[in-house]
């Protein structure tokens, strides 16, 4: 295990039952492998013509490593409000700040089983939907790349090709009507 797996495996996380309630905190590595809900923020990001930027994860990732995904994807921090990570996110994933974002919808519980390598990733998520125009600095030990893709050219791609694809991305695509009516999956 890389030093940067292993700090990613000790890091803490608040824990819930299913309904919310905060029962105390783990470790990032035992929360995915024993399925205990703990929460996470979405981000989708648009340019100002209508694009959605999407970040390809690097293939270390423990869960969906080398899969496009959304915008930004971040575990909360012990304490940490929906938005808070969601903004924390942005600037660590995406290095941009300054975004005002709107929630789209209620938090939702969330399942990913895994079982051919060990994760359960069960997750409260809150996602957020923003715009932004300018230049990005992603970092490099989470984020391969950063494209902006119209939702025609996605809604086609997802069509032909949805293993490059998270599964969290695909659900919520679909769940929040991102992609064109006549085109979604």
């Amino acid at each position: 295990m890389s030093a940067s797996e292993q700090s990613a495996a000790e890091e803490i996380f608040d824990i819930f039952n299913e309904d919310g309630l905060l029962l105390g905190q783990a470790a990032r590595g035992r929360v995915h492998v024993e399925g205990l809900w703990h929460k996470s923020a979405q981000v989708f990001l648009f340019d100002q013509a209508g694009r959605l930027y999407l970040q390809h994860r690097v293939a270390g990732k423990d869960v969906c490593g080398g899969l496009w995904d959304m915008s930004v994807a971040e575990h909360l921090k012990p304490g940490e409000s929906y938005l808070e990570g969601a903004v924390r996110g942005l600037s660590e994933e995406l290095g941009v700040g300054g975004i005002a974002l709107k929630p789209m919808g209620e938090p939702q519980r969330t399942r990913l089983d895994q079982p051919e390598i060990g994760i359960r990733d069960y997750e409260l998520q809150q996602v957020f939907r923003g715009s932004y125009q300018g230049a990005m600095v992603p970092d490099p030990v989470e984020v391969d790349e950063v494209r902006a893709i119209a939702l025609d050219d996605l809604a086609t791609w997802v069509r032909d090709k949805p293993e490059d694809f998270t599964p969290w991305l695909l659900r919520d695509l679909s769940r929040y009507r991102i992609l064109p009516a006549a085109q979604a999956t």
